[in-house]
């Protein structure tokens, strides 16, 4: 069902692969992300299990990035190997040069090859909407035309809907992608410490939702 149409080499030569599902009749292209973050590899677990799992029949084109950012989860740190914060990296009209702490959002918006590779992937695909996974606040945080979404989210997830994640966020993906491009773009929290298999149960008919009904 899925094919990789798209891949780049980080610093450290790890693989960053976009896949997609090869249904020619779609209603909506989605396009789903895990690990930003390098220490919060849920999304990597959950959208690999996914692929594997029975999409006969879906209703809309799939784009799956399992891990942005390949590196930092090698090394269980949030940053790519430049210690570059992938979330604050992006150019927008709020990016920052900023001390060089587990922040940092580059020396400028746009240097780090990830970054690159998730801008060109939304040049070329257009997705209608956008679910990027992280952790461990435990809600559904969204930017741009998403507050709907991220209510129906919710209700599948029981997770509770919050429009400010609480602090800034100069350069960030939701910036970019939600505010500044009007695609609906939700940032999917999950909680930490809690089972894969646990977070599976809660999160399979989200990503389901995304397939068949959205």
């Amino acid at each position: 069902m899925f094919k990789a149409v798209k891949s780049a080499k980080t610093k450290e030569k790890n693989s960053i692969t976009l896949f997609e599902t090869q249904n020619k009749e779609y209603d909506k292209k989605i396009l789903l992300i895990g690990v930003f973050h390098g220490e919060e590899p849920q999304g990597y677990y959950l959208l690999n299990k996914f692929m594997k799992t029975d999409l006969t029949g879906i209703k809309n084109k799939l784009l799956i990035l399992p891990c942005l950012n390949p590196d930092g989860m090698a090394k269980n740190q949030r940053q790519n190997s430049n210690r570059v914060d992938l979330n604050r990296n992006f150019p927008t009209k709020n990016w920052q040069l900023t001390d060089k702490n587990e922040y940092f959002g580059g020396l400028e918006p746009a240097s780090e090859i990830e970054t690159k590779f998730i801008i060109e992937v939304l040049e070329q695909y257009k997705p209608d909407a956008i679910i990027s996974i992280h952790a461990p606040f435990e809600i559904v945080n969204y930017d741009g035309p998403a507050k709907e979404l991220a209510q129906t989210i919710s209700k599948i997830t029981a997770y509770p809907v919050q429009a400010d994640i609480g602090y800034p966020t100069p350069g960030s993906f939701g910036n970019f992608a939600g505010v500044e491009r009007n695609i609906p773009t939700v940032t999917l929290e999950l909680p930490e410490n809690v089972p894969n298999e646990e977070l599976w149960h809660t999160n399979y008919p989200m990503l389901q939702y995304f397939a068949f009904k959205y």
